[in-house]
Protein backbone atom coordinates (compact mmCIF):
# COMPACT_ATOMS: atom_id res chain seq x y z
CA UNK A 1 0.00 0.00 0.00
CA UNK A 2 1.11 3.55 -0.65
CA UNK A 3 -0.22 6.98 0.17
CA UNK A 4 -0.85 9.56 -2.55
CA UNK A 5 -0.35 13.17 -1.58
CA UNK A 6 -3.13 15.58 -2.54
CA UNK A 7 -2.32 18.78 -4.42
CA UNK A 8 -1.88 20.83 -1.26
CA UNK A 9 0.37 18.25 0.33
CA UNK A 10 2.38 17.89 -2.90
CA UNK A 11 3.23 21.58 -2.88
CA UNK A 12 4.29 21.30 0.76
CA UNK A 13 6.29 18.19 -0.08
CA UNK A 14 8.63 19.74 -2.67
CA UNK A 15 11.92 18.86 -1.06
CA UNK A 16 15.63 19.57 -1.48
CA UNK A 17 17.66 16.39 -1.87
CA UNK A 18 21.37 15.65 -2.26
CA UNK A 19 21.83 12.73 -4.65
CA UNK A 20 24.17 10.04 -3.33
CA UNK A 21 24.26 7.50 -6.17
CA UNK A 22 22.37 6.01 -9.11
CA UNK A 23 19.93 3.12 -8.79
CA UNK A 24 20.00 0.06 -11.03
CA UNK A 25 17.54 1.71 -13.40
CA UNK A 26 19.54 4.93 -13.65
CA UNK A 27 17.46 6.99 -11.25
CA UNK A 28 19.06 9.35 -8.73
CA UNK A 29 18.97 8.12 -5.13
CA UNK A 30 18.96 10.27 -2.01
CA UNK A 31 17.38 10.21 1.44
CA UNK A 32 14.44 12.08 2.94
CA UNK A 33 13.44 11.60 6.58
CA UNK A 34 15.48 8.38 6.75
CA UNK A 35 13.73 6.94 3.69
CA UNK A 36 15.35 6.25 0.35
CA UNK A 37 14.01 8.53 -2.38
CA UNK A 38 14.18 7.78 -6.12
CA UNK A 39 14.40 10.74 -8.52
CA UNK A 40 14.72 9.91 -12.26
CA UNK A 41 16.92 12.38 -14.12
CA UNK A 42 19.05 13.36 -11.11
CA UNK A 43 22.77 12.55 -10.91
CA UNK A 44 25.18 11.80 -8.04
CA UNK A 45 26.45 14.86 -6.09
CA UNK A 46 23.64 17.04 -7.44
CA UNK A 47 21.41 19.06 -5.13
CA UNK A 48 17.91 19.03 -6.58
CA UNK A 49 14.39 20.15 -5.85
CA UNK A 50 11.99 17.21 -6.20
CA UNK A 51 8.25 16.74 -5.93
CA UNK A 52 7.10 13.67 -4.03
CA UNK A 53 4.58 11.62 -5.99
CA UNK A 54 4.15 8.43 -3.99
CA UNK A 55 5.29 7.32 -0.57
CA UNK A 56 5.62 3.65 0.31
CA UNK A 57 6.52 2.14 3.70
CA UNK A 58 10.21 1.91 2.86
CA UNK A 59 10.85 4.32 -0.01
CA UNK A 60 9.57 7.38 -1.87
CA UNK A 61 9.10 8.09 -5.57
CA UNK A 62 9.62 11.67 -6.70
CA UNK A 63 10.08 13.71 -9.86
CA UNK A 64 12.81 16.20 -10.63
CA UNK A 65 11.62 19.82 -10.46
CA UNK A 66 14.90 21.67 -10.92
CA UNK A 67 18.63 21.35 -10.27
CA UNK A 68 20.19 23.66 -7.68
CA UNK A 69 23.75 22.31 -7.96
CA UNK A 70 24.65 20.52 -11.21
CA UNK A 71 26.99 17.56 -11.59
CA UNK A 72 30.05 18.12 -13.84
CA UNK A 73 29.11 14.80 -15.46
CA UNK A 74 25.76 16.11 -16.70
CA UNK A 75 25.44 16.55 -20.48
CA UNK A 76 22.74 18.07 -22.67
CA UNK A 77 19.72 15.86 -23.27
CA UNK A 78 18.99 15.07 -26.96
CA UNK A 79 16.94 17.72 -28.72
CA UNK A 80 13.45 16.92 -29.91
CA UNK A 81 12.88 14.00 -27.51
CA UNK A 82 10.82 14.14 -24.32
CA UNK A 83 12.88 12.90 -21.33
CA UNK A 84 9.77 11.07 -20.08
CA UNK A 85 10.08 8.29 -22.68
CA UNK A 86 11.93 5.05 -22.00
CA UNK A 87 15.21 4.03 -23.59
CA UNK A 88 17.17 7.19 -22.72
CA UNK A 89 17.44 6.88 -18.95
CA UNK A 90 21.15 7.81 -18.91
CA UNK A 91 21.26 10.23 -21.83
CA UNK A 92 21.94 13.13 -19.44
CA UNK A 93 25.09 11.41 -18.09
CA UNK A 94 28.48 11.60 -19.84
CA UNK A 95 29.34 8.40 -21.68
CA UNK A 96 32.47 7.64 -19.64
CA UNK A 97 30.37 7.75 -16.47
CA UNK A 98 27.71 5.54 -18.06
CA UNK A 99 30.38 2.88 -18.58
CA UNK A 100 31.53 3.20 -14.95
CA UNK A 101 27.93 2.95 -13.75
CA UNK A 102 27.38 -0.32 -15.63
CA UNK A 103 30.48 -1.92 -14.11
CA UNK A 104 29.43 -0.64 -10.66
CA UNK A 105 26.03 -2.30 -11.13
CA UNK A 106 27.76 -5.66 -11.43
CA UNK A 107 29.98 -5.01 -8.40
CA UNK A 108 27.00 -3.91 -6.29
CA UNK A 109 25.01 -7.00 -7.25
CA UNK A 110 27.93 -9.23 -6.25
CA UNK A 111 28.23 -7.43 -2.89
CA UNK A 112 24.52 -7.82 -2.27
CA UNK A 113 24.26 -11.56 -2.95
CA UNK A 114 27.78 -12.70 -1.92
CA UNK A 115 28.56 -15.58 -4.29
CA UNK A 116 31.56 -17.59 -3.12
CA UNK A 117 34.83 -15.67 -3.50
CA UNK A 118 33.11 -12.65 -5.09
CA UNK A 119 35.59 -10.16 -3.66
CA UNK A 120 38.34 -11.78 -5.76
CA UNK A 121 36.41 -11.83 -9.03
CA UNK A 122 38.11 -9.97 -11.83
CA UNK A 123 35.49 -7.56 -13.18
CA UNK A 124 36.90 -5.70 -16.15
CA UNK A 125 35.95 -2.24 -17.35
CA UNK A 126 32.90 -1.96 -19.58
CA UNK A 127 33.70 -2.24 -23.28
CA UNK A 128 32.43 0.99 -24.90
CA UNK A 129 30.29 1.03 -28.02
CA UNK A 130 31.93 2.63 -31.08
CA UNK A 131 28.67 4.52 -31.63
CA UNK A 132 26.73 5.68 -28.61
CA UNK A 133 23.89 6.95 -30.82
CA UNK A 134 21.85 5.59 -33.76
CA UNK A 135 22.90 2.01 -33.03
CA UNK A 136 19.55 0.20 -32.69
CA UNK A 137 18.65 -1.76 -35.83
CA UNK A 138 15.13 -2.62 -34.68
CA UNK A 139 12.25 -0.28 -33.81
CA UNK A 140 8.99 -1.38 -32.19
CA UNK A 141 6.62 1.56 -32.03
CA UNK A 142 3.01 1.77 -30.90
CA UNK A 143 0.48 3.61 -33.04
CA UNK A 144 -2.68 5.38 -31.83
CA UNK A 145 -5.17 8.01 -32.95
CA UNK A 146 -5.77 10.73 -30.40
CA UNK A 147 -8.36 13.42 -31.17
CA UNK A 148 -7.91 12.89 -34.88
CA UNK A 149 -4.10 12.96 -34.72
CA UNK A 150 -1.95 9.87 -35.31
CA UNK A 151 0.84 9.19 -32.83
CA UNK A 152 3.65 6.72 -33.44
CA UNK A 153 6.26 6.13 -30.79
CA UNK A 154 6.83 4.79 -27.28
CA UNK A 155 4.92 4.78 -24.04
CA UNK A 156 6.31 6.60 -21.03
CA UNK A 157 7.59 4.02 -18.51
CA UNK A 158 4.86 2.39 -16.41
CA UNK A 159 2.10 4.25 -18.21
CA UNK A 160 -0.20 4.19 -21.22
CA UNK A 161 0.77 7.71 -22.32
CA UNK A 162 2.10 7.45 -25.87
CA UNK A 163 4.72 9.94 -27.04
CA UNK A 164 4.95 10.61 -30.77
CA UNK A 165 8.60 10.22 -31.85
CA UNK A 166 9.65 12.04 -35.00
CA UNK A 167 13.18 11.75 -33.56
CA UNK A 168 14.75 8.89 -31.58
CA UNK A 169 18.53 9.36 -31.30
CA UNK A 170 19.41 5.76 -30.38
CA UNK A 171 17.50 4.35 -33.35
CA UNK A 172 19.28 3.78 -36.67
CA UNK A 173 18.50 6.37 -39.33
CA UNK A 174 16.96 3.81 -41.69
CA UNK A 175 14.62 2.16 -39.16
CA UNK A 176 13.49 5.52 -37.78
CA UNK A 177 12.81 6.89 -41.26
CA UNK A 178 10.90 3.76 -42.28
CA UNK A 179 8.70 3.95 -39.17
CA UNK A 180 7.73 7.55 -39.96
CA UNK A 181 7.08 6.76 -43.61
CA UNK A 182 4.75 3.90 -42.61
CA UNK A 183 2.90 6.28 -40.29
CA UNK A 184 2.32 8.66 -43.21
CA UNK A 185 1.16 5.81 -45.45
CA UNK A 186 -1.26 4.55 -42.79
CA UNK A 187 -2.75 8.04 -42.50
CA UNK A 188 -3.03 8.51 -46.26
CA UNK A 189 -4.66 5.11 -46.78
CA UNK A 190 -7.01 5.54 -43.78
CA UNK A 191 -5.87 2.26 -42.24
CA UNK A 192 -7.95 1.39 -39.19
CA UNK A 193 -5.98 1.98 -35.98
CA UNK A 194 -6.68 -0.10 -32.87
CA UNK A 195 -8.38 1.83 -30.06
CA UNK A 196 -7.05 0.84 -26.60
CA UNK A 197 -9.92 2.56 -24.83
CA UNK A 198 -12.77 1.02 -26.80
CA UNK A 199 -10.84 -2.21 -27.48
CA UNK A 200 -11.62 -2.12 -31.19
CA UNK A 201 -9.64 -3.94 -33.89
CA UNK A 202 -6.95 -2.27 -35.96
CA UNK A 203 -3.23 -1.67 -36.41
CA UNK A 204 -1.54 -1.53 -32.98
CA UNK A 205 2.26 -1.77 -33.39
CA UNK A 206 4.76 -1.29 -36.22
CA UNK A 207 8.01 -3.27 -36.02
CA UNK A 208 10.91 -2.43 -38.35
CA UNK A 209 14.16 -4.41 -38.36
CA UNK A 210 17.15 -3.90 -40.64
CA UNK A 211 19.96 -6.38 -41.27
CA UNK A 212 23.31 -4.67 -40.79
CA UNK A 213 25.13 -6.68 -43.46
CA UNK A 214 22.59 -6.69 -46.30
CA UNK A 215 20.62 -3.52 -45.35
CA UNK A 216 17.39 -5.50 -45.93
CA UNK A 217 14.41 -4.22 -43.96
CA UNK A 218 11.66 -6.42 -42.57
CA UNK A 219 8.37 -4.86 -41.43
CA UNK A 220 5.80 -6.49 -39.15
CA UNK A 221 2.38 -4.93 -38.65
CA UNK A 222 0.96 -6.11 -35.33
CA UNK A 223 -2.82 -5.91 -35.35
CA UNK A 224 -5.69 -6.57 -33.02
CA UNK A 225 -7.91 -8.76 -35.17
CA UNK A 226 -7.16 -10.16 -38.60
CA UNK A 227 -9.12 -8.30 -41.28
CA UNK A 228 -8.03 -4.69 -40.99
CA UNK A 229 -9.26 -2.04 -43.41
CA UNK A 230 -6.67 -1.23 -46.11
CA UNK A 231 -3.92 -3.29 -44.46
CA UNK A 232 -3.07 -5.11 -47.69
CA UNK A 233 -2.89 -1.81 -49.53
CA UNK A 234 -0.58 -0.54 -46.80
CA UNK A 235 1.70 -3.58 -47.14
CA UNK A 236 1.94 -3.03 -50.91
CA UNK A 237 3.00 0.58 -50.40
CA UNK A 238 5.50 -0.38 -47.69
CA UNK A 239 7.19 -2.76 -50.13
CA UNK A 240 8.03 0.28 -52.29
CA UNK A 241 10.04 1.92 -49.50
CA UNK A 242 13.86 1.81 -49.70
CA UNK A 243 15.41 -1.54 -48.66
CA UNK A 244 12.09 -3.08 -47.52
CA UNK A 245 12.01 -6.72 -48.67
CA UNK A 246 9.18 -8.22 -46.62
CA UNK A 247 6.00 -7.30 -44.76
CA UNK A 248 4.31 -9.52 -42.18
CA UNK A 249 1.14 -9.33 -40.10
CA UNK A 250 1.18 -10.55 -36.52
CA UNK A 251 -2.21 -10.94 -34.87
CA UNK A 252 -2.90 -10.34 -31.20
CA UNK A 253 -5.91 -9.45 -29.02
CA UNK A 254 -6.63 -7.15 -26.11
CA UNK A 255 -6.39 -9.99 -23.58
CA UNK A 256 -2.74 -10.56 -24.44
CA UNK A 257 -0.43 -8.46 -22.21
CA UNK A 258 2.51 -9.04 -24.58
CA UNK A 259 3.17 -6.93 -27.68
CA UNK A 260 3.32 -9.93 -30.03
CA UNK A 261 0.54 -12.41 -30.65
CA UNK A 262 0.96 -16.06 -31.63
CA UNK A 263 -0.18 -15.90 -35.26
CA UNK A 264 2.19 -14.48 -37.89
CA UNK A 265 1.45 -14.34 -41.63
CA UNK A 266 3.52 -13.02 -44.52
CA UNK A 267 1.76 -10.34 -46.56
CA UNK A 268 4.47 -9.62 -49.15
CA UNK A 269 8.11 -10.25 -50.03
CA UNK A 270 10.77 -12.57 -48.64
CA UNK A 271 10.34 -15.07 -45.83
CA UNK A 272 13.40 -13.79 -43.98
CA UNK A 273 16.10 -11.16 -44.05
CA UNK A 274 19.78 -12.14 -43.94
CA UNK A 275 22.30 -10.67 -41.51
CA UNK A 276 25.91 -11.56 -40.78
CA UNK A 277 28.07 -11.86 -37.67
CA UNK A 278 31.78 -12.71 -37.73
CA UNK A 279 31.55 -14.20 -41.21
CA UNK A 280 28.48 -16.37 -40.58
CA UNK A 281 25.04 -15.67 -42.07
CA UNK A 282 21.75 -15.69 -40.18
CA UNK A 283 18.25 -15.72 -41.65
CA UNK A 284 15.80 -13.85 -39.42
CA UNK A 285 12.05 -14.37 -39.32
CA UNK A 286 9.95 -11.65 -37.65
CA UNK A 287 9.95 -13.12 -34.14
CA UNK A 288 13.55 -14.33 -34.15
CA UNK A 289 15.62 -12.89 -31.29
CA UNK A 290 18.67 -10.97 -32.47
CA UNK A 291 20.72 -8.43 -30.55
CA UNK A 292 19.74 -4.80 -31.22
CA UNK A 293 23.28 -3.44 -31.62
CA UNK A 294 24.93 -5.31 -34.50
CA UNK A 295 28.40 -3.80 -34.09
CA UNK A 296 28.61 -4.63 -30.38
CA UNK A 297 27.06 -8.04 -30.96
CA UNK A 298 30.22 -9.09 -32.79
CA UNK A 299 32.29 -7.84 -29.83
CA UNK A 300 30.09 -9.64 -27.28
CA UNK A 301 30.14 -12.95 -29.11
CA UNK A 302 33.88 -12.78 -29.83
CA UNK A 303 34.57 -12.42 -26.12
CA UNK A 304 32.17 -15.23 -25.23
CA UNK A 305 33.87 -17.63 -27.64
CA UNK A 306 37.32 -16.63 -26.40
CA UNK A 307 36.27 -17.31 -22.79
CA UNK A 308 35.11 -20.83 -23.71
CA UNK A 309 38.63 -22.04 -24.62
CA UNK A 310 37.20 -24.61 -27.05
CA UNK A 311 39.14 -27.52 -28.56
CA UNK A 312 38.45 -29.54 -31.75
CA UNK A 313 37.31 -32.54 -29.65
CA UNK A 314 34.70 -30.63 -27.63
CA UNK A 315 30.94 -30.98 -27.72
CA UNK A 316 29.42 -27.55 -27.13
CA UNK A 317 25.91 -27.12 -25.75
CA UNK A 318 24.28 -23.87 -26.91
CA UNK A 319 21.50 -23.28 -24.37
CA UNK A 320 18.74 -20.70 -24.84
CA UNK A 321 20.04 -20.82 -28.39
CA UNK A 322 17.53 -18.63 -30.20
CA UNK A 323 18.35 -18.65 -33.92
CA UNK A 324 21.64 -20.43 -33.24
CA UNK A 325 24.06 -17.51 -33.33
CA UNK A 326 26.59 -18.55 -30.70
CA UNK A 327 26.68 -22.25 -31.55
CA UNK A 328 27.01 -21.61 -35.27
CA UNK A 329 29.84 -19.13 -34.66
CA UNK A 330 31.65 -21.77 -32.58
CA UNK A 331 30.99 -24.74 -34.89
CA UNK A 332 34.32 -24.49 -36.72
CA UNK A 333 36.20 -24.82 -33.41
CA UNK A 334 34.53 -27.97 -32.00
CA UNK A 335 33.57 -31.54 -32.82
CA UNK A 336 29.84 -30.86 -32.54
CA UNK A 337 27.30 -28.27 -31.42
CA UNK A 338 23.95 -29.13 -29.88
CA UNK A 339 21.54 -26.25 -29.43
CA UNK A 340 18.55 -26.28 -27.10
CA UNK A 341 15.64 -23.84 -27.39
CA UNK A 342 12.02 -23.94 -26.17
CA UNK A 343 10.49 -21.91 -29.03
CA UNK A 344 9.82 -24.06 -32.08
CA UNK A 345 10.01 -21.18 -34.55
CA UNK A 346 13.48 -20.27 -33.28
CA UNK A 347 14.63 -23.90 -33.56
CA UNK A 348 13.48 -23.98 -37.19
CA UNK A 349 15.40 -20.75 -37.86
CA UNK A 350 18.51 -22.15 -36.15
CA UNK A 351 18.53 -25.33 -38.23
CA UNK A 352 17.94 -23.27 -41.36
CA UNK A 353 20.96 -21.17 -40.39
CA UNK A 354 23.03 -24.34 -39.98
CA UNK A 355 22.22 -25.19 -43.60
CA UNK A 356 22.79 -21.61 -44.71
CA UNK A 357 26.35 -21.79 -43.37
CA UNK A 358 26.98 -25.29 -44.79
CA UNK A 359 27.70 -26.81 -41.37
CA UNK A 360 27.63 -30.56 -40.76
CA UNK A 361 28.32 -30.66 -37.02
CA UNK A 362 25.51 -28.55 -35.54
CA UNK A 363 21.96 -29.47 -34.64
CA UNK A 364 19.25 -27.59 -32.76
CA UNK A 365 16.46 -29.29 -30.82
CA UNK A 366 13.32 -28.04 -29.10
CA UNK A 367 12.91 -28.43 -25.36
CA UNK A 368 13.85 -27.03 -21.97
CA UNK A 369 17.56 -27.13 -21.12
CA UNK A 370 16.98 -28.64 -17.68
CA UNK A 371 15.14 -31.58 -19.28
CA UNK A 372 17.22 -32.10 -22.43
CA UNK A 373 20.69 -31.81 -20.84
CA UNK A 374 20.36 -34.88 -18.55
CA UNK A 375 18.87 -36.86 -21.46
CA UNK A 376 21.91 -36.02 -23.59
CA UNK A 377 24.24 -37.14 -20.83
CA UNK A 378 22.29 -40.39 -20.30
CA UNK A 379 22.61 -41.06 -24.03
CA UNK A 380 26.39 -40.78 -23.79
CA UNK A 381 26.78 -37.29 -25.24
CA UNK A 382 29.84 -35.61 -23.69
CA UNK A 383 28.97 -32.24 -22.14
CA UNK A 384 32.36 -30.56 -22.52
CA UNK A 385 31.43 -26.91 -22.85
CA UNK A 386 28.27 -24.88 -22.34
CA UNK A 387 27.15 -21.40 -23.26
CA UNK A 388 23.98 -19.86 -21.85
CA UNK A 389 22.28 -16.58 -22.77
CA UNK A 390 19.07 -16.59 -20.70
CA UNK A 391 16.37 -13.89 -20.40
CA UNK A 392 16.49 -11.23 -17.66
CA UNK A 393 15.03 -13.66 -15.14
CA UNK A 394 18.26 -15.65 -15.28
CA UNK A 395 18.69 -19.41 -15.14
CA UNK A 396 15.87 -21.62 -13.92
CA UNK A 397 16.76 -23.15 -10.55
CA UNK A 398 16.08 -26.59 -12.00
CA UNK A 399 18.68 -25.90 -14.67
CA UNK A 400 21.28 -24.86 -12.10
CA UNK A 401 20.69 -28.12 -10.23
CA UNK A 402 21.14 -29.97 -13.53
CA UNK A 403 24.39 -28.12 -14.26
CA UNK A 404 25.75 -29.00 -10.82
CA UNK A 405 25.10 -32.66 -11.62
CA UNK A 406 26.25 -32.69 -15.25
CA UNK A 407 29.20 -30.35 -14.61
CA UNK A 408 30.48 -29.21 -18.01
CA UNK A 409 34.18 -28.51 -17.56
CA UNK A 410 33.82 -24.94 -18.76
CA UNK A 411 30.99 -22.65 -19.57
CA UNK A 412 30.17 -19.06 -20.36
CA UNK A 413 27.18 -17.22 -18.97
CA UNK A 414 25.96 -14.15 -20.88
CA UNK A 415 23.68 -12.06 -18.68
CA UNK A 416 21.62 -8.93 -19.27
CA UNK A 417 20.73 -8.59 -15.57
CA UNK A 418 23.48 -8.26 -12.91
CA UNK A 419 21.04 -9.03 -10.08
CA UNK A 420 19.87 -12.39 -11.39
CA UNK A 421 23.42 -13.17 -12.50
CA UNK A 422 24.75 -12.64 -8.97
CA UNK A 423 21.95 -14.77 -7.51
CA UNK A 424 22.72 -17.59 -9.96
CA UNK A 425 26.43 -17.39 -9.15
CA UNK A 426 25.65 -18.05 -5.48
CA UNK A 427 24.48 -21.54 -6.49
CA UNK A 428 26.89 -22.11 -9.36
CA UNK A 429 29.90 -21.22 -7.23
CA UNK A 430 29.33 -24.45 -5.28
CA UNK A 431 31.12 -26.19 -8.14
CA UNK A 432 32.58 -23.43 -10.31
CA UNK A 433 35.17 -20.69 -10.06
CA UNK A 434 34.34 -17.37 -11.69
CA UNK A 435 37.46 -16.54 -13.67
CA UNK A 436 36.42 -13.31 -15.34
CA UNK A 437 33.46 -10.95 -15.81
CA UNK A 438 33.40 -8.37 -18.57
CA UNK A 439 30.64 -5.94 -19.50
CA UNK A 440 29.92 -5.05 -23.10
CA UNK A 441 27.86 -1.89 -23.59
CA UNK A 442 25.17 -3.06 -25.99
CA UNK A 443 22.67 -0.27 -25.23
CA UNK A 444 24.29 3.14 -24.63
CA UNK A 445 22.12 5.82 -22.97
CA UNK A 446 20.28 3.11 -20.99
CA UNK A 447 21.18 1.33 -17.72
CA UNK A 448 21.22 -2.04 -19.51
CA UNK A 449 24.41 -3.99 -20.09
CA UNK A 450 25.54 -7.47 -21.12
CA UNK A 451 27.97 -9.35 -18.89
CA UNK A 452 30.13 -12.17 -20.18
CA UNK A 453 31.19 -14.53 -17.38
CA UNK A 454 33.81 -17.27 -17.63
CA UNK A 455 33.28 -20.21 -15.25
CA UNK A 456 35.47 -23.30 -14.81
CA UNK A 457 35.11 -26.35 -12.58
CA UNK A 458 37.00 -26.09 -9.32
Amino acid sequence: MYRKFNQKETKEKDVIITIKRLGINGEGIGYYRKKIIFIPGALPDEVVVAKINKEYPHYIEAELVRIKEKSPDRVAYPKGVDPAIGGLELAHLSYDKQLEFKRDNVLEALKKYHPRGFSKYKVKKTVPAPDAWHYRNKAQYQIERDHGKTKLGLFAPNSHQLYDLPVMPTQSVATQKTERQIKELAERLHVTIADPYRHTDGLKTIVVRQAQATKEIQVTLITVGHKIKNLLELSSEIMKLPNVVSVYQNETDWRNPQVWGNKTEKLAGKNQIIDEILGKQFALSPRAFFQLNPVQTATLYSKALKFLDLTPEDTLIDAYSGVGTLGILAADQVKQVIGIETIGEAVADANHNVELNHLKNANYIQGSVEKVLPELEQNGVPIDALIVDPPRTGLAKRLIKTLLKVKPKTFVYISCNPSTLAQDLVLLSEAYNVRLIENVDMLPQTPRCECVVKLTLR
